[in-house]
């Protein structure tokens, strides 16, 4: 048995030597250049006082504009910032945290933070520092002035040995041998610093007596017992537990904070950050408490998940977890997918904090590929209300190594951290624009100045509201023939029949169809990635997918194929040992189908593989040339404009914000093509290029600390780009009642999905998620839902959403930019709006009707 550990452990060790990544050398040379950073870092001279205000008192002016005066505290890094038009003064701590009774501990000390750096140790373990306990405390910081605004420079941490330097358990053994080699004074010093165990089977650190001249001993009495690594190492082999190595955990990290108009941009520059080799940096949070609100506050927090959503001040809902979520979802490289997600996905790197007489709009510049939205409420960890944005700069994997039948995992972490700025905009709003509508439209104008939306529609020849209309050409099936086994594609809708059905649609009146059509090429819906372009006999071929489009343009249909680039299913067009993305473990990422009945992957089946970004740009260029000959005016991007995803490949690693920027060029390559873009999801990096979103968010994900589910997402881009949300066949509604409402809220165009084939057809495929598809069973209902949708929406035709507000429970009113309002009524009772009588499940309209 002991020949096997130390098997296992000198395996463990020999790996995860090679798992840091440098050798013993490269180690040393970066410890050598840490100790630079600490040479040279010496605290600033003291900030010059430009100008003082009262309502900032013992702050030093540092910047100002007609807009907004920037104020820092030199001795605490706190900043401030005077809004001058509502004369609300901003804090990026609260001004009262020292009279918080709820904090306690670190709680306490966060909220005189400005940054909290969670890092790793040897043994992928997490541990946390802050510029208030690590850096401040020490007076460690170093400001700087720069145009507009200060760098404030922090070093956290302090070469000092802590009681953490000390093993964290001796054997009953190994307590005895040490003392037997000390004095009185020694032998001392080791029983304060180690408390016996009850079973008297070992000792633990005693860590709150170890503070001041007792620490001092404790290492007096280890140095003289002649304590060494190897004894270390032996003993957390037998006792089981794991230690950090001695170095000197020593961080730098910068904020710059400039004034820019109505805003401040606060930056964390990536040069500036600088951490101990053995001390890889996981993730940096930014102002936790800047703009947070007090208990006895009245407001609310405005996240990004979904359509947008709030939590209100002090909602009391302490016993939940907090919000956080990552922006654009899921990294499919990074995340263990066994079960289904029905969470919504964050589409806008975007948050706020809303209070009576004035607002903060958080708008993540740099680095939002990387970033989590934070937010938690009074009553739980401290008295505030807060929202804040973090930052993953190294992700962690785990290997795990077998060696004599004995197990053990070590933690593997990507090759090098991210190469971005982390940039966040604070935008302060006052008035009537102090709110979440208000957020939306300065959003909105800050996405157009920036070239972050497509040009503004203007009307078209038809003021009649989009039908979106999903077609599923093909799908793969297992058939079999006298007994053998094997798959052939399976006909739902040709495109003749697709013709049909189209000519059907228009019968009943039914206008400004938008035809996404999938299943069409290279396999059928499940295709092969679009190296080339190849069309399926099984709906038609080339010469038929041709007569579609003729078809699709003597008719006024708008087509869009549909492809998917992120995913590629095995095929001898690809091969996923070279260009599928790895995961930190060094493996294929791989997709394994969704069991819906059993809520989990099923590994019985083929899986499907994360396509790495190196070959996407390729792909790109590869759908633009093989579409070229069909002239189809558009495409459907499957997930291009919705999935972000890594590449961890050894010596090729490809992060989030290299991948962010790859998918971007790709979305120009096909824009500039010439083809309008339908995508699924639409993150903003890909609203620039789109003329149509489907599957569109249309609520939040219902987390228990939220309360509204609000439109911020359309009020963005609308009036810009066309939308929809999931097909209403595919969806939760029980009936049409509630889709129309929502369409009429949020100001949605309608949208199906449908096969020519029964149902039946799908039945035993990896596809039985269209269990209710066949267009007959809906063509009636279809018609309706858009009538009655379209008659009212038809009076803000391609126009933005100006406002919206709850106005009692269930009863919303969204106003459109050219005074046409909708009010909708969810409840199962009538209500009174305005003096009139709004029935059950129902809705008005007034303004400008044209």
């Amino acid at each position: 048995m002991s020949m096997a550990r130390n098997a296992l452990l000198c395996l463990a060790l020999l790996i995860g030597l090679a798992l840091a990544g440098c050798s013993g050398s490269q180690t040393s040379a970066q410890e050598d250049e840490m100790e630079q950073y600490v040479t040279a870092f010496k605290s600033g001279s003291a900030l010059s006082n430009t100008f003082s205000d009262n309502r900032a008192a013992g702050m030093k002016g540092i910047s100002q504009n007609d807009r907004l005066a920037l104020f820092i505290d030199d001795q605490t890094g706190t900043i401030a910032v005077l809004n001058k038009q509502s004369g609300e003064m901003w804090y990026s701590n609260p001004a009262d945290r020292d009279k918080d009774s709820a904090a306690q501990g670190v709680n306490k000390a966060l909220l005189s933070s400005q940054m909290n750096i969670e890092y790793y140790n040897n043994f992928g373990q997490s541990n946390s520092i802050n510029t208030f306990t690590d850096s401040v405390s020490y007076k460690q910081v170093k400001y700087e002035s720069i145009d507009q605004g200060v760098k404030v420079t922090y070093e956290f941490g302090t070469a000092k040995k802590s009681a953490a330097d000390l093993p964290l358990m001796l054997s009953a053994a190994r307590f005895k041998e040490l003392s037997d080699k000390l004095d009185k004074t020694g032998k001392r010093a080791l029983s304060i610093a180690y408390k016996e165990k009850a079973d008297k089977s070992a000792y633990d650190r005693n860590d709150s007596a170890l503070n001041g001249l007792q620490l001092d001993r404790a290492f007096k009495a280890f140095e003289d017992a002649g304590y060494t690594e190897e004894d270390l190492e032996k003993d957390m082999q037998e006792l089981g537990f794991t230690q950090d190595k001695v170095i000197p955990r020593i961080f730098f990290a910068s904020i710059e904070y400039k004034l820019d108009g109505d805003s401040l941009v606060v930056k964390v520059p990536q040069a500036d950050i600088h951490a101990p080799s053995a001390y890889p940096i996981a993730t940096i949070s930014l102002l936790s408490f800047f703009g947070a609100g007090g208990k006895d506050e009245q407001g609310s927090m405005f996240v990004p998940d979904g359509s947008g959503s709030l939590i209100h001040f002090n909602n009391g809902k302490t016993q939940y977890p907090a919000y956080q979520q990552l922006v654009y979802g899921d990294d499919l490289t990074t995340k263990t997918v066994e079960d289904a997600s029905y969470e919504q996905a964050v589409r806008l790197p975007v948050f706020g904090m809303i209070k009576e007489h004035g607002a903060i709009l958080g708008i993540i510049e740099e680095g939002a590929a990387v970033a989590a939205i934070n937010a938690d409420i009074s009553g739980k960890l401290n008295s505030y209300n807060y929202v804040y944005p973090s930052f993953t700069l190294t992700n962690k994997g785990l290997v795990t190594l077998t060696a004599n039948n004995q197990e053990r995992t070590l933690p593997h972490f990507q090759e090098d951290p991210l190469k971005t700025d982390f940039t966040v905009r604070y935008a302060f709003l006052n008035g009537s624009d102090a709110n979440y509508p208000g957020m939306a439209k300065y959003y909105q104008q800050y996405l157009e100045k920036h070239d972050g939306l497509p040009a503004k529609q203007t009307e078209s020849k038809t003021s009649d509201a989009p039908f979106y209309l999903q077609l599923v050409g093909s799908i793969a099936k297992d058939k079999h023939f006298v007994g053998i086994p094997y798959t052939s594609l399976e006909s739902l809708t040709t495109f003749k029949q697709a013709q049909d059905m189209i000519s059907q649609v228009q019968a009943k009146d039914i206008a400004n169809i938008k035809l996404k059509y999938s299943g069409w090429f290279n396999g059928g819906l499940d295709h092969k990635v679009p190296d080339h372009i190849k069309v399926d006999g099984a709906v038609g071929g080339s010469k038929e997918l041709k007569n579609l489009i003729a078809f699709a343009q003597e008719h006024n249909v708008t087509l869009f194929p549909d492809v998917a680039v992120l995913t590629a299913n095995t095929g001898s067009d690809f091969n996923e040992k070279s260009n599928a993305s790895r995961t930190l473990r060094g493996v294929v990422a791989e997709l394994y189908p969704l069991d819906k009945a059993l809520n989990r992957r099923d590994r019985t089946k083929s899986p499907s593989y994360v396509v790495s970004p190196r070959v996407v740009g390729d792909y790109a260029n590869d759908i633009v040339k093989g579409m070229k000959g069909y002239q189809t005016g558009g495409i459907s991007l499957r997930d291009l404009g919705s999935q972000l995803n890594s590449d961890y490949r050894k010596n090729q690693q490809v992060d989030r914000d290299e991948s962010e920027n790859i998918s971007t060029s790709a979305l120009n390559t096909i824009r500039q093509s010439g083809m309008n873009i339908m995508a699924q999801g639409g993150n903003a990096y890909a609203l620039p290029f789109l003329s149509d979103i489907t599957d569109a968010p249309m609520s939040n994900s219902s987390f228990k600390l939220e309360d509204e589910a609000i439109p911020f997402y359309q009020m963005v881009i609308r009036g810009y780009i066309n939308y929809t949300g999931t097909p209403y066949n595919l969806t939760s509604y029980t009936d049409e009642r509630e889709y129309i409402l929502k369409s009429l809220e949020y100001g949605s165009g309608v949208y199906f999905e449908w096969i020519h084939e029964p149902n039946y057809k799908v039945k035993d495929t990896d596809n039985n998620g269209l269990y209710a598809v066949n267009y007959e069973l809906w063509m009636d209902k279809a018609a309706d839902i858009y009538h009655e949708v379209n008659d009212v929406l038809k009076h803000a035709s391609n126009q933005p959403i100006a406002s919206h507000e709850k106005l009692s429970e269930g009863v919303y009113k969204t106003v459109y930019a050219n005074g046409f309002y909708v009010i909708v009524n969810y409840n199962s009772s009538q209500v009174q709006v305005d003096g009139k009588q709004l029935e059950a499940e129902s809705y008005m309209t007034g303004g400008v009707q044209s």
